[in-house]
C-alpha cells in the first residue's frame, strides 16, 4: 500500500512546490507592474485603509483576488467542456499565475493584520512546514534529474560546440572545400549509366 501512496505524496509535494515557486516568482512581477503603473498614492491609501481595518475584514481583503479571478476559472472550465482545450489551458494558466501573483502581493500588505487572527500564525507555520516537507520529498529526485541532464546534455553540448567551431568563419571555407571534395569523390566512384542507344 505504501508503494502506491508514495507517488501520490510526491505529486502533492510537486504541486505544492509549483504553487510556492509561482508565489515567489510572480509576486515581484506584480509588484513591478504596480510600480510601473505609478499608483503610489493609491497604494499608500490602500495600505493605510488595510492598516485601519480590524484583522477579520483584512482576511476578506486577502481573499478578494481569488474571488475576482473565479469567473476566469469558470470560463476555462466552460472552454474545456466545449472542447477548446488550448484556450482553456491558456485562460486557466493566466488566471492561476495572475491570482497567485496578486494574492502574494496582497498578502505582503495584509500579513501583519492576518497574524493577529487566532490560529493564523499556526496555519502559516503549518504551510511553511509543508513547504519544507515538500522540498525534502522532491529535492532528491530533482537532484537526480539535474545530474542525469548534466550527463546527457554535456556530451551533446560538446558535439554542438565542435560543429560550431568547424563552421566558424575562418574554418567555413575549409569545411565547404572538404564537402565538395567528398561529393566529387563519391560522384567519381559511382558507376556511370550506360549510354542510351
Amino acid at each position: 500500500m505504501r508503494r502506491l501512496t508514495r507517488p501520490l505524496w510526491i505529486l502533492l509535494a510537486v504541486v505544492f512546490l509549483v504553487e510556492a515557486w509561482l508565489w515567489e516568482h510572480v509576486r515581484p512581477l506584480v509588484a513591478r507592474v504596480v510600480d510601473w503603473i505609478a499608483w503610489p498614492a493609491l497604494k499608500r491609501r490602500i495600505a493605510a485603509a488595510i492598516e485601519r481595518l480590524p484583522p477579520w475584514p483584512t482576511l476578506l481583503v486577502f481573499l478578494i483576488p481569488a474571488a475576482l479571478l473565479f469567473p476566469l476559472k469558470l470560463a476555462a472550465l466552460w472552454m474545456f467542456s466545449h472542447g477548446y482545450w488550448l484556450g482553456g489551458v491558456a485562460v486557466f494558466g493566466f488566471a492561476k499565475v495572475l491570482g497567485v501573483g496578486v494574492t502574494a502581493f496582497v498578502f505582503d500588505l495584509t500579513r501583519p493584520k492576518l497574524m493577529q487572527l487566532p490560529g493564523f500564525p499556526r496555519l502559516y507555520a503549518l504551510v511553511l512546514r509543508g513547504l519544507a516537507w515538500a522540498h525534502g520529498l522532491v529535492d532528491p529526485y530533482k537532484a537526480e534529474v539535474k545530474a542525469w541532464l548534466a550527463r546527457t546534455i554535456a556530451p551533446l553540448r560538446a558535439r554542438i560546440g565542435r560543429l560550431l567551431r568547424l563552421l566558424a568563419p575562418g574554418r567555413r571555407g575549409r569545411f565547404l572545400r572538404h564537402l565538395r571534395r567528398l561529393r566529387r569523390s563519391v560522384q567519381r566512384g559511382a558507376p556511370r549509366a550506360a549510354p542510351a542507344e
